[in-house]
């Protein structure tokens, strides 16, 4: 499978809570973020996913393990990395870095839906190939 991506972002005040340190839920917009990004890198972007081909991912599973806390202006490196694919979900690992310093963690199964009645149906054999596909 493809290699890990990276997406940078910066720790904004409205992340953070009273004592300038990242609330919690907010590592899952982070993953969110990377993930959408990662999708763009591979040539699909969530609108032309929905409207050309029918399809949208849902989260069906998350468990996030929090090590170390980010704070306000921190720059962090949100990794995704795909586990396993299946023909309607696949299971990523994700991180939340800064620096050297592991933060937080995540396995996140994502599921493929029919943008029209929400059901689940084969992810498009075109991102199944470009996340099989060896990075350049």
């Amino acid at each position: 499978m493809n290699d890990e991506f990276e997406f940078a972002l910066r720790v904004y005040w409205e992340d953070t809570d009273a004592g300038g340190v990242v609330f919690y839920a907010n590592y899952l917009k982070f993953f969110e973020r990377a993930r959408t990004e990662w999708l763009r890198a591979l040539g699909f972007e969530q609108e032309r996913l929905r409207t050309e081909l029918g399809a949208m991912f849902v989260v069906s599973a998350t468990g996030v393990r929090y090590l170390s806390p980010a704070r306000l202006d921190d720059q962090l490196r949100v990794t995704v990395k795909p586990l396993k694919l299946g023909r309607v979900s696949m299971d990523l690992v994700q991180q939340a870095w800064r620096g050297q310093t592991l933060l937080a963690e995540s396995e996140i199964r994502i599921g493929c839906v029919g943008s029209a009645d929400f059901k689940p149906t084969r992810i498009p054999a075109a991102i199944l190939q470009a996340i099989d596909t060896p990075a350049p």
